[in-house]
């Protein structure tokens, strides 16, 4: 059983933040220096919009994918992209290898299945990633109150696979066990008693790499949107966890 969040726990740096996602604004998350040294562009995927959508592939510009928690990646019996290309190995040898993940940043991918919204048609404008993006966040506001078999027969009612929304899955421990933009922006959510999906997108820069911390904190001060370091969402966790 999830534990309710306790507000006094939590800094007002990421209340604030968590006001500003469940009203529909984007907050930006940089992770560590010495991980991805990114910052991502971040939104409750329930309060997605066309708007919101366009706004992470124009001013952001990297992957858009759709976070959920391991509680709601296991009752819905969903697998990580990696094991199934391991299952897929005695009939293409070749998946064998290709899942031999060997990142650099990381020990283990997030990655899960890729998602497509029924009522969409191609999946890929805006419009057909904010109706995926805000189904998947009312799955995880409802999960909750629902059983899993209710929980399935929803999610199987209202997806299809493969699609153009990539979900990617936190970690069972979150930030005790990884601490990538899946694992900050779950347990912010966790924390703060948002519903436990987020959507997020790396900040590109114009040199070919990611966007510098300096410049991603300018786009949000110009904007007036929070900017969290990954280090004070990690403290938090640490001190609401253990009180």
């Amino acid at each position: 059983m999830l534990r309710p969040p306790s507000v006094h726990e939590v800094p007002e740096s990421l209340r604030a933040a968590a006001r500003s996602l469940a009203s529909g604004e984007p907050i930006l998350i940089f992770d560590a220096v010495d991980r991805e040294a990114e910052t991502d562009l971040t939104i409750l995927s329930e309060r997605a919009t066309p708007e919101l959508v366009r706004l992470l592939r124009q001013d952001a510009g990297g992957w858009i994918c759709t976070a959920i928690s391991e509680e709601l990646r296991r009752r819905l019996g969903l697998p990580f992209y990696s094991d199934l290309l391991l299952r897929s190995e005695p009939n293409y040898p070749i998946l064998g290898d290709l899942a031999r993940e060997e990142l650099r940043y990381d020990r283990r991918s997030p990655f899960g299945v890729h998602l497509h919204h029924r009522a969409t048609y191609t999946g890929i404008p805006d419009n057909d990633r904010a109706t995926a993006i805000r189904a998947v966040g009312a799955l995880a506001r409802d999960a909750p109150r629902l059983a899993d078999v209710e929980l399935r027969r929803r999610f199987v009612a209202e997806f299809s696979s493969p699609g153009h929304l990539p979900i990617i899955y936190a970690a069972p421990g979150l930030l005790s066990e990884r601490k990538g933009h899946t694992e900050l922006s779950v347990s912010l959510a966790r924390m703060t008693g948002l519903s436990e999906s987020m959507t997020v997108c790396e900040m590109l820069g114009d040199s070919g790499g990611a966007r510098s911390p300096a410049a991603a904190r300018a786009y949000a001060e110009s904007h007036g949107w929070p900017f969290l370091e990954g280090r004070t969402i990690v403290e938090a966790w640490r001190a609401w966890s253990s009180a």
